[in-house]
């Protein structure tokens, strides 16, 4: 089975690199050219303190692709999701499926345009940041969980994360993939917060002036989720539970667990403060539109959601810059 993967990134070339060297046929399609033309060239290497080593690969831009492929794992950053999706479907087999591996809610994207029963869900938290061309950093482990939008655990279910295990060997399937990839908007929501600084992750979570701000970020969200029926579950030291519950205690030890889990990695900073500093790009921040579509519906009011958002659109357009005095902003009009 040649498996697809559309979007050679940090999540797309690191995966596929593991792939590749444990035997699977990985096929790669990406939008930028020189990145294209250095995995074709020299392979795609991985470098960092988990592992290095150079996988040779096969990379195509989307216009010089050919054929059907029964698996496809979009990779792409959580903003080009749609764009992504119409750009492959006709690559997708008819007997075939889509799973998201990214940031976001993107499977009720995915699903709209390709169906329901085609769209296999994901949630991961490993970290890896592209580099330069053909070269991926592989910064730190983290979960890895699939699942089937249903809940059901499937036969394709069950080879993807056989296949899964060859990056991961801890990958788990799970009958409630939506319950992690709320979890992770409740944690991304964060770690935009810190990306309104220059702190690293480990700093800016272990910042006390800032904690509290750290923890609104994350109830917004949970709290969202709660009234929309939904459990969301936790990982690598984040617990939802606690902070619905606002206990201060376990909130700490929680967010305690997260600074020692950052620190352990090569990747310092998240990938939103990296494409904000150094790539000077649009940031994932749209992930969370729906999120404020659907508390807005339901009456329920997420201002702090809204300013955070509202400051990271405005560092993307050069009308801000990432400083602490955004915190100071925030906190004297929220806590």
């Amino acid at each position: 089975m040649t498996i697809l993967i559309w979007g050679a990134g940090a999540i797309g070339g690191t995966l596929g690199a593991y792939l590749i060297r444990s035997g699977h046929d990985i096929r790669f399609v990406d939008v930028v050219a020189e990145h294209v033309e250095a995995i074709n060239a020299s392979g795609l290497t991985i470098t960092g303190p988990v592992d290095e080593f150079t996988a040779p690969a096969e990379a195509f831009l989307p216009g010089d692709l050919q054929g059907q492929y029964e698996t496809i794992l979009l990779c792409t950053k959580s903003q080009h999701t749609r764009e992504a999706t119409h750009a492959l479907a006709p690559f997708l087999a008819d007997d075939g499926f889509v799973m998201s591996v990214q940031n976001g809610l993107n499977e009720l994207i995915i699903q709209d345009i390709v169906g329901r029963e085609r769209t296999v869900g994901s949630f991961i938290n490993f970290s890896a940041d592209y580099h330069a061309p053909g070269e991926i950093l592989f910064g730190g482990r983290g979960a890895v969980v699939i699942g089937e939008l249903d809940g059901a655990i499937s036969e394709r279910l069950k080879t993807m994360e056989a296949i899964f295990r060859h990056f991961d060997e801890n990958t788990l399937m799970t009958d409630n993939i939506w319950g992690y990839l709320w979890g992770k908007e409740a944690y991304g929501a964060m770690l935009f917060v810190s990306a309104l600084t220059q702190e690293s992750i480990a700093e800016a979570l272990a910042d006390s002036r800032y904690r509290q701000l750290y923890i609104r970020a994350a109830q917004e969200v949970l709290q969202l989720a709660e009234r929309l029926g939904i459990e969301a579950y936790g990982f690598n030291g984040f617990e939802p539970k606690v902070f619905l519950a606002d206990d201060a205690d376990a909130i700490h030890q929680s967010l305690d667990t997260l600074v020692a889990f950052n620190r352990l990695s090569a990747k310092t900073h998240s990938g939103i403060w990296r494409d904000l500093a150094v790539r000077k790009r649009k940031t994932e921040v749209t992930m969370y539109e729906p999120l404020l579509a659907q508390a807005a519906e339901i009456g329920f009011d997420m201002p702090l959601t809204r300013s955070w958002v509202g400051m990271i659109r405005e560092i993307e357009d050069g009308k801000r810059e990432q400083s602490l005095t955004n915190l100071d902003e925030l906190k004297a009009k929220y806590l």
